[in-house]
């Protein structure tokens, strides 16, 4: 179960917490209440569930003093309110996806995602090690917020489209929930990208608002249903190689925090970042086979409209870069680090993943 493999992960620390620093705690730091406003609906729990582990995490390490309510969406504020909750101080923090947020900035995309971009170890590399996290947490200070890591579901599914597409000529004006820069570039390419809150999109497909949608993949995707409307499912999720997921706390409220809250914050985040991974990565194959037996008829994006895309990524980029100081700050790091990141995968992980992908594990005693 869920629970014993967190309590294998993390059991021997919760419980030297508990023993040793919770009575200190009990005795000498304040009782601190935050309210936590969730990009997503509490019925998706894997996605939902990273804010669950953060606040159960962070209540066990301070013996219950510090205690964090995480509300779904809509419950305190609109899923793409959040950012702006936490900035004005309606609430303490959000757990979401900085990427709903790129029009106010389209620099926030790097603290989740962009297309054709890293995978979720790269992206760690980048944020743990590679300077990330203090490129975009010094982006974030103008918007009154610090960002931890807190979730990560790696490469996503390409989504769910009524129609089959074979060609770039097959996107001309599709409408379709994507959120993220790669709603940008699909509209390079010619279809009509909207921005819908994940317990909004099967209504939507429904009616007919959208033609096609993508949200994370299979374990996520069977519970929304969208198989049962659009039975096209494609991969991969170009625009998501990754989709990291972020804590974002008001900066004063952090700065209020006694340093042994702060430490139980951020090791409840790296937690939550670890976990969610782990997680989709269980749960995603059966629900793969599942959608399969149920009929959905899976499809790879054509070398067409890869490439058309991918092409149209960088020119975003570039194009970006030349007008935006804050994008091309963090950009041209980023580039390189991907460069980089990219040469070294190619070397062993991707010699290694390509033979046992495509190899047939041997058989005793057959030839």
């Amino acid at each position: 179960m869920k629970s014993n493999r967190r309590k294998f992960i993390t059991g021997a620390a919760g419980a030297a917490a508990a023993a040793v620093a919770a009575p200190a705690i009990a005795q000498s730091l304040p009782e601190v209440r935050w309210r936590c406003a969730s990009s997503f609906p509490k019925s998706l729990d894997t996605i939902y569930g990273g804010g669950e582990v953060i606040a159960k995490r962070v209540a066990a390490i301070t013996g219950g003093k510090f205690q964090i309510r995480v509300f779904g969406a809509g419950e305190i504020v609109p899923a793409f309110g959040t950012v702006d909750a936490v900035q004005q101080g309606t609430v303490e923090c959000t757990h979401t996806a900085s990427y709903y947020f790129v029009g106010k900035n389209k620099t926030f995309a790097f603290d989740t995602t962009l297309p054709f971009g890293m995978n979720q170890r790269q992206q760690n590399a980048w944020i743990y090690w590679g300077g990330g996290l203090q490129l975009v947490r010094e982006f974030f200070r103008d918007f009154n917020i610090i960002s931890f890591p807190a979730g990560n579901t790696g490469c996503q599914m390409g989504g769910w489209f009524r129609k089959e597409v074979k060609t770039v000529a097959d996107l001309k004006g599709l409408k379709m929930r994507i959120a993220g820069l790669g709603g940008e570039v699909m509209s390079r390419l010619g279809a009509v990208p909207q921005q819908i809150p994940g317990g909004d999109i099967y209504p939507a497909l429904e009616r007919g608002t959208i033609d096609a949608a993508e949200w994370v993949g299979p374990y996520d995707d069977e519970k929304l249903g969208f198989f049962k409307i659009a039975p096209h499912y494609y991969y991969p999720g170009w625009w998501e190689a990754c989709s990291m997921y972020s804590m974002f706390v008001n900066i004063k409220e952090w700065e209020k925090l006694p340093k042994e809250y702060q430490a139980a914050l951020e090791a409840a985040c790296y937690e939550a970042n670890l976990d969610m991974m782990a997680e989709y990565d269980f749960k995603n194959p059966k629900a793969l086979q599942s959608l399969v037996k149920n009929g959905v008829k899976l499809h790879a994006f054509s070398p067409e409209i890869m490439k058309a895309a991918h092409k149209a990524s960088f020119e975003l980029y570039e194009e970006e870069a030349a007008k935006n100081p804050s994008w091309k700050k963090i950009y041209e790091p980023w580039k390189k680090f991907r460069q980089d990141e990219f040469l070294w995968h190619r070397v062993a992980e991707q010699t290694l993943t390509t033979f046992l992908l495509n190899t047939p594990d041997p058989v005793p005693g057959k030839k």
